[in-house]
């Protein structure tokens, strides 16, 4: 098959994708969108929302859509490495055997992952990153495609382990789910409360997301597409060549290179998904509010005149 073929193939399959997950899921279209997008990129996803908007129900549904494995691990305080990554055990035949734990699935839904210590949360951060889990010496490969979704409860912060900046940079988007329309929650009601379940139909097999995102990855990028994509990056650090004085009075810290090169991935992903054979500065300002959004460090002069990152992100486009 051409790569022309493909991508329109993509472009039929992510549609699909929205309408069946629409079975289930009523709304946070930009939060499914974003998923898919970060999916198809080979990144992993931060979700940021408050307790009840179906975050769960949404990476189970996507995941079911997607015809992959799902696990979900409930991050707590007394959470250790080995309860996401397995250990060894003593068989009846006095031999160690691997016994693997849930990090072993294709989609794994982190929930509240600022409610364990670091210890544990470096655990799950180093498989994202590698790909590999190591276990007494032993390397094991995980499975191919690979995508974590950790959520974040903002409301509650007491008792809590924040992410440090090293770690966060590790995630390709930081997703907000926002509270429901009037009539989108009347929706919700009058579909969760009623007995019909629906159908969903897998659409994907894991061997075709793999071949999708080598295909995103051979998608060709103007010059002037990627120097936009840095130069958006570099303005985001205060006091260099670029930035500019909103930068320079409200931020502490930028964005590092790994930002330059998400943005040029998600742009890719964005065109592919909108049949474009080729991403526009247009599809990179598409995806910059969630890729730089958790990299870039506010000051507390920010935070008394009460400047929010989107005004920021916007004002470097």
């Amino acid at each position: 098959m051409s790569d022309v073929t493909a991508l329109n193939e993509l472009v039929l399959k992510h549609k699909a994708l929205k309408q069946e997950i629409a079975k289930v899921i009523i709304g946070q279209n930009d939060a499914v969108h974003q998923i898919l997008l970060s999916i198809l990129s080979g990144g992993h996803s931060l979700l940021i929302g408050v307790p009840g908007l179906a975050k769960t129900l949404m990476v189970h549904t996507i995941a079911e859509t997607l015809g992959l494995d799902f696990k979900r691990i409930q991050f707590t305080p007394d959470l250790m490495p080995s309860d996401i990554l397995g250990s060894e055990i003593l068989d009846e035949t006095n031999h160690f055997k691997f016994i693997k734990g849930p990090i072993f699935s294709n989609i794994i839904l982190a929930d509240e992952i600022n409610r364990t210590p670091p210890k544990t949360q470096a655990a799950l951060l180093e498989s994202m990153q590698e790909r590999t889990v190591t276990v007494a010496g032993h390397h094991h490969i995980l499975a191919k495609p690979f995508f974590v979704l950790a959520t974040q409860n903002p409301i509650e912060q007491e008792g809590t382990y924040p992410l440090p900046e090293a770690q966060l940079d590790r995630f390709m988007f930081s997703i907000n789910l926002d509270y429901p329309s009037f009539n989108e929650e009347v929706d919700v009601v009058k579909r969760t409360t009623s007995d019909e379940k629906p159908t969903l139909n897998t659409l994907l097999t894991a061997e075709e997301i793999t071949n999708f995102q080598h295909l995103i990855r051979r998608i060709p990028v103007a010059d002037n597409v990627i120097e936009y994509a840095v130069k958006l990056v570099s303005k985001t650090r205060p006091n260099s060549e670029n930035s500019p004085e909103i930068v320079n009075n409200y931020i502490d810290w930028g964005a590092g290179p790994r930002a330059s090169q998400y943005l040029i991935l998600g742009a890719k992903a964005n065109a592919a998904v909108n049949g474009k054979y080729s991403p526009d500065i247009e599809d990179v300002q598409a995806v910059a509010y969630s890729i730089l959004k958790h990299r870039i460090v506010k000051n507390y002069k920010a935070e008394a005149e009460g400047i929010t990152e989107r005004s920021i992100i916007k004002s470097l486009f």
